[in-house]
């Protein structure tokens, strides 16, 4: 009989050892809360639908948290249970959680608007706002909230990531007194400028297209299920597929995307005109009422310049007493959500970084804003320091003891804080269409987010990447803030895009591998970016280049934070395409949404490293 019981309890044990956290979790929210379904009337009349799950226990009162989102707050039915929220800690803590379905989006009603513009008023309120946003939209939910939700304590927190985060930053614009906290999490921001779809003007092609192949599908009447997106790739080589492709415009005619209302005003609108600046909120985050923590992923393929220039925006806009944090951490969209965090790619960064951020982070400052429980400990800017593998925080964001330091392009490759005594020289290279360079050195069908920290030894190799690096380093060179990259060039067309990377090369002698990449020599991409020559001088008005004459281009790089060792290499790299993660440029000064592929014509590019044309990098480096 003992050894039966002791067999049950064996099996017993067992079975909740096997459990996975996301089973544990399921089963903890399905335990202790109550799930509800209801469409939240809005001040024109169109209803959106909202899950609301308030805990079982109802002897005390709790702050809610809220999520508006695009991507659909499912599961439906209200007999059917979330498998986990973003942050079990706080679910375990006593909070009412809310999820809503966007205005024209899954179960809500009326029509949905990529980005919708914000309307300014004075007075959010019904009685002084008519016309409605995504501001106005977060001030209905949450009045309604607060009137039908019982035992909540009238503070309200909101957060989301990306697109959610989109809409956690109108939550800031909303302008209800009851909206205490708010944390916009690797935030679309601006799509024209750095997030997503372009990137200082040039066109994201291979997020761009995926995502809107189905993300984009009209939505005639509310539904449960969205369609998916392209799938007839034909190949699994993405570098292949769209090279094969084409030009811009045959994406229209061959694959569908002419039934995407919002692909073709990305079509209709080639720069930074009205329309793409009405969707940018940033002009708009003054007096703000409620604390804010913006957080993002330094190795975000995605939104990682949402993060930085939301929170930069809220910085320079409320300049006095106005809780605003920036919290960026080792990630990729999304990572400090999902995984430990304790690495990327072929790159280890010592910690778990995410089950940090959710422990020492988030959930604290959620509790001290909607509960007063705790201690305002965070600080102004909570970053990740790569290469020492380390937690920093800093009073400001960048750091004041930072200093501009340009690293100078030199012959034979070199790169050195010394400038330049030559009256003459440039290195050259022809950027051709047909071969553009590749952002990655794998054959793979979706774009990859360990890019961001890949080995750039494949495009070191390449003819048409220039390569400057410098000695060994004898000390550590930390650089904390934005990049800066000051071009001067010639080219023998009328226009082409730039990208430069930032590299930390490892010592030769290092040993071991990761993930079967010998850790020697590996060039870590720190930070790349590309720029679009023709918006050198602005945005909203390109300007052809003059054929064979010395140009400046001279545009930032997202913010870094990262230390190179002693015994490593500074590395930069400069090339003219990064495909297929970037569209490529014709080279020719026309509308690149309506090039055709004849339009496409090799480019000779001349960089050069003169007194009077220094070109080179600006790094913002930590003193010591």
């Amino acid at each position: 009989m003992k050894l039966y019981t002791a067999l049950i309890f064996s099996l017993f044990f067992s079975g909740l050892i096997a459990q996975t956290p996301a089973q544990l979790d399921s089963a903890y929210i399905r335990d202790n809360f109550i799930k509800r379904e209801v469409m939240i009337p809005m001040r024109d009349g169109i209803q959106l639908f909202t899950t609301i799950y308030a805990p079982k226990d109802q002897t005390k009162k709790y702050p809610i948290i809220m999520r508006r989102t695009p991507y659909s707050c499912s599961p439906y039915g209200a007999g059917t249970y979330s498998e986990g929220f973003q942050n079990m800690n706080l679910a375990r803590a006593g909070y009412i959680f809310v999820f809503q379905d966007v205005r024209g989006r899954y179960m809500s009603e009326g029509e949905f608007v990529d980005v919708r513009p914000f309307i300014p008023t004075s007075d959010p309120s019904p009685k002084g706002k008519k016309q409605t946003d995504e501001a106005t939209d977060t001030y209905d939910t949450v009045d309604w909230l607060l009137k039908n939700t019982s035992n909540n304590n009238g503070r309200v927190g909101v957060m989301g990531i990306s697109y959610p985060g989109f809409y956690a930053t109108m939550a800031i614009l909303a302008g209800h007194p009851a909206i205490k906290a708010v944390s916009p999490q690797a935030p679309v921001t601006d799509w024209f400028i750095g997030d997503d779809f372009h990137h200082n003007g040039a066109f994201m092609l291979m997020d761009g297209f995926s995502f809107y192949s189905g993300f984009g599908k009209p939505r005639p009447k509310p539904v449960t299920e969205h369609g998916g997106g392209f799938r007839d790739w034909k190949t699994p080589d993405n570098y292949d597929f769209f090279l094969r492709a084409g030009a811009l415009r045959n994406f229209s005619e061959k694959y569908g995307m002419k039934e995407i209302p919002f692909w073709n005003e990305l079509m209709a609108h080639p720069n930074y005109d009205a329309w793409w600046q009405a969707r940018n909120p940033r002009p708009h985050l003054k007096n703000v009422m409620p604390a804010v923590m913006t957080v993002g992923g330094l190795f975000d393929a995605e939104d990682c310049w949402g993060a930085w220039n939301t929170y930069k925006a809220l910085e320079k806009q409320n300049p006095t007493s106005h809780s605003n944090t920036i919290v960026m951490g080792p990630w990729v969209h999304g990572g400090w959500a999902r995984g430990s965090g304790d690495r990327l790619g072929n790159v280890s960064f010592g910690m778990k970084t995410s089950k940090f951020y959710e422990r020492e982070i988030e959930f604290k400052f959620f509790e001290y804003h909607l509960k007063n429980e705790g201690k305002p400990e965070l600080p102004e800017a909570y970053v990740f320091e790569t290469g020492s593998n380390q937690w920093k925080t800093y009073e400001t964001w960048p750091p004041k003891n930072t200093e501009p330091q340009k690293f100078y392009f030199q012959a034979k490759g070199k790169l050195s804080t010394n400038a330049t005594a030559q009256t003459t020289g440039f290195d050259q290279y022809v950027s051709d269409p047909s071969k553009p360079v590749p952002y990655t050195e794998d054959v793979h069908l979706r774009r990859t987010r360990e890019y961001m920290t890949d080995d750039q030894r494949f495009a070191a190799r390449r003819p048409d990447v220039l390569v400057y690096q410098t000695e060994v380093l004898n000390d550590a060179i930390t650089v904390t803030g934005p990049v800066m990259a000051d071009l001067w060039t010639s080219l023998s067309t009328t226009d082409a895009d730039f990208v430069v990377k930032l590299i930390d090369v490892f010592p030769d002698t290092l040993k071991g591998e990761e993930n079967g990449v010998p850790r020697g020599g590996y060039q870590m991409l720190v930070r790349g970016e590309i720029f679009r020559g023709r918006y050198r001088e602005s945005f909203e008005n390109p300007k052809a280049f003059e054929p064979n004459v010395v140009t400046n281009v001279k545009f930032e790089l997202p913010d870094v934070s990262h230390t190179f060792l002693p015994g490593h290499k500074l590395m930069v790299q400069v090339q003219s395409s990064w495909f297929p993660l970037a569209d490529r440029n014709p080279q020719q000064f026309i509308n690149i949404y309506e090039a055709k592929d004849e339009d496409f014509v090799p480019c000779t590019i001349q960089m050069y490293r003169t007194t009077l044309g220094a070109s080179g990098v600006i790094l913002p480096v930590l003193k010591k």
